[in-house]
């Protein structure tokens, strides 16, 4: 059967790399097929996919070379970065763009959009909202509308739920499907388990981006099993194995396993690390997050969940103060007044990671706080290089940090704000693009640093298996109000169930919030 995207004899090198990407790799994808492209974090599907589209090089200038590619003339696509995709400011003004470029008549326009917001979970009471208010997932079921809109005959989705709380995240895959049925698909995707009986064919990557498997999902993810553990890619089944220490490289050296503490609460002496009372936190006038009393513990680590667009990223700016607040906050036993308060007991890492780079190259961007920290140069280059290499990010150290995957990015975004010990971390979706050995590592890096340094972590995510399994504590955020507070146990299913009876009273300050 003629292919309906393809490309023969790709090379590729990246501004900044020692050496090619993709030496010479073929791809060929039938007409109507399902193609998920799996790897290893970093090791370029993302990339491929947009080679693929054209998008290298005709738009995203890398010096690439190919021996043949054949591209669709209908295709849609969807970025990792849902703000990569948008060329309006509000809500409604984007969806008319992508329907006036397909000529639909003015008077059709607010129908055909209050249908494609419906379609992707978006209410008609956000229709003219400013895109820059969305939360991130509410950002990508916006992109996914406008995908929508186009009615392609090729889609390339790259990540398009990694921002996507669980329920958002069926919808999504319940309307692609329903929608793709007879469409060509391309798909980057970490949360496998929504689509494995999806796709019909698995493209399975190394960590230098040479195909290692090409065919049927279950036979790919049982016969190379054992590849999919030792490059720590997802797979069916995975946390369960991270769990009871399967995870085992060729040799038969374990890889991964889940720290015999992880979840297990700090001994509560003395006086809680934060406290608030009345606390709310503002977008302009307009009141955004409200936690009428909580408390925060040295060495807990407190996973905050919710819905998309309930405010949860709000929670942390508020604590990390970055916007305007009222009430009462404690830190360490000082009120906190403004961001001198915080700054420096506190660490940040933004859901977006290109929000904090402002080095020109990876590795000057983890020595920049080396420096600003007064270390001495020796020390500077040692520990940067020590760093990196346990993130994972040595390889890309001359590399501009917009050039990484988003994977890399968010670790390199983490790698840069713990350089030191802080006592407070607050993480917004620390593992969203990550790959299962990178998410591990990770989280194994947090566990020993609340463990061993006392740090204290706050850590927004949709990933019920990181809640369930790491937490201490459980924070649920919902329409802008911090209302449930329990202990990590009491989740199920990535949202608090009966959590009025799971609520616990605390001692001093207290623990219920709203």
């Amino acid at each position: 059967m003629e292919a309906s995207v393809w490309i023969t004899g790709l090379r590729l090198k990246f501004p900044g790399s020692s050496g090619l990407w993709f030496d010479r790799l073929s791809l060929a994808v039938r007409p109507g097929e399902k193609v998920l492209l799996l790897g290893p974090s970093g090791c370029g599907k993302s990339t491929l996919l947009q080679v693929l589209a054209g998008l290298i090089p005709s738009v995203i200038e890398i010096p690439m070379k190919s021996e043949d590619a054949g591209r669709p003339d209908s295709w849609g696509y969807l970025f990792q970065d849902p703000d990569a995709q948008f060329c309006m400011p509000y809500v409604d003004e984007e969806l008319a763009f992508v329907l006036e470029n397909l000529c639909v008549a003015r008077g059709e326009m607010d129908e055909r959009i209050d249908q494609l917001l419906e379609r992707v979970g978006l209410g008609k009471d956000l229709r003219h909202a400013p895109i820059a208010s969305l939360s991130g997932g509410m950002k990508q079921r916006l992109a996914m509308a406008s995908l929508l809109a186009l009615e392609p005959d090729v889609w390339f989705l790259d990540e398009p739920s990694s921002l996507l709380d669980p329920e958002g995240t069926r919808e999504i895959w319940d309307t692609v499907k329903r929608i793709t049925s007879d469409k060509t698909v391309l798909i980057v995707e970490h949360k496998i388990d929504e689509i494995v009986d999806f796709v019909d064919r698995v493209v399975l990557f190394d960590a230098s981006g040479c195909i290692i498997a090409d065919g049927e999902p279950d036979r790919v993810f049982r016969e190379h099993r054992r590849d999919l553990q030792s490059f720590g890619i997802w797979y069916p089944g995975v946390w369960e194995d991270y769990a009871d220490g399967s995870l085992r490289a060729e040799g038969g050296e374990l890889l991964y396993r889940l720290p015999a503490t992880a979840g297990l609460p700090p001994e509560r002496t003395g006086e809680p690390l934060v406290s608030l009372k009345a606390f709310t936190g503002y977008h302009g006038k307009e009141k955004k997050l409200e936690a009428s009393h909580a408390s925060i513990w040295p060495g807990e680590w407190i996973a905050v969940v919710g819905e998309n667009g309930a405010g949860k990223s709000t929670l942390l700016s508020s604590l990390m103060q970055l916007i305007p607040t009222k009430g009462e906050y404690w830190l360490e036993g000082k009120q906190v007044q403004g961001l001198d308060d915080v700054v420096r007991k506190a660490a940040y890492v933004f859901q977006n990671p290109e929000l904090q780079f402002i080095g020109s190259s990876v590795f000057e961007e983890v020595a920049y706080n080396f420096r600003r920290d007064g270390e001495p140069e020796e020390a500077v280059l040692a520990r940067t290089a020590e760093l990196l290499d346990s993130f994972g990010l040595a390889a890309q150290r001359g590399q501009h940090p917009y050039q990484l995957s988003l994977g890399q990015k968010r670790r390199l975004s983490v790698a840069a704000a713990t350089v030191k010990a802080q006592r407070l971390l607050l993480l917004d979706e620390p593992t969203f693009g990550q790959d299962a050995a990178n998410t591990f590592a990770l989280l194994e890096k947090l566990e020993a640093w609340r463990q061993h340094d006392k740090m204290t972590i706050v850590m927004v995510t949709h990933d019920e298996d990181i809640v369930r399994r790491f937490a201490t504590r459980v924070w649920e955020v919902k329409n802008g109000l911090l209302t449930a507070d329990a202990e990590g146990w009491a989740l199920s299913s990535g949202l608090l169930q009966d959590h009025e009876d799971a609520l616990h009273a605390a001692e001093g300050a207290g623990r219920h919030a709203g």
